[in-house]
């Protein structure tokens, strides 16, 4: 059962994850906070919001362009209240989630890095050592900056997941969401 489902009032956990949209973004978008890209830290949608002041038009529409389930991606322009780019405007997408089953955040992060990565070459950089403790590792960074395609390095856990699937199984309270 999602959250959403049970009928019970959302309490946002931080002043940073205020809503379930948020929350539903989480997951993946928290990874971009060790790039140089703002998460919307200090706007009305963090970790929906994905942008730089270096950014311009154009993000949205390319991913746009890749058909990824369960999210629609819309321009924005926002100016952060604190966090990074505090004051300063910034350009990039806002992430809508249109279907939560479907909807895969750290494939979406990883397009989102991948398409500032290419769109500004030289502007996105990655907080080394941040990066690499959200993600477990220094792995996805080495990819991303390597030039790496989201779509191979997410097929690249494909191995992994099923291994890990029956493991998964036996410690779940509730069975499959």
């Amino acid at each position: 059962m999602w959250f959403g489902e049970t009928g019970l009032p959302w309490v946002p956990p931080s002043p940073n994850m205020p809503t379930l949209a948020t929350a539903t973004c989480y997951p993946g978008t928290c990874l971009i906070e060790g790039t140089s890209l703002s998460t919307g830290r200090g706007t009305t949608a963090p970790f929906e919001l994905i942008g730089a002041p270096w950014a311009g038009p154009g993000l949205a529409r390319r991913l746009r362009s890749l058909g990824l389930p369960g999210v629609a991606f819309r321009e924005a322009y926002a100016v952060p209240q604190f966090g990074r780019y505090a004051g300063e405007p910034i350009c990039g997408v806002h992430l809508h989630v249109t279907d939560r089953r479907r909807f895969d955040p750290l494939r979406i992060a990883l397009e989102i890095v991948a398409a500032a990565r290419d769109l500004w070459p030289g502007h996105l950089t990655f907080a080394a050592g941040h990066f690499g403790r959200l993600a477990g590792s220094a792995g996805l960074r080495t990819a991303l900056a390597a030039g790496a395609a989201p779509g191979d390095i997410s097929a690249g856990w494909a191995g992994g997941l099923r291994q890990f699937g029956p493991a998964r199984a036996a410690h779940l309270l509730y069975g499959e969401v």
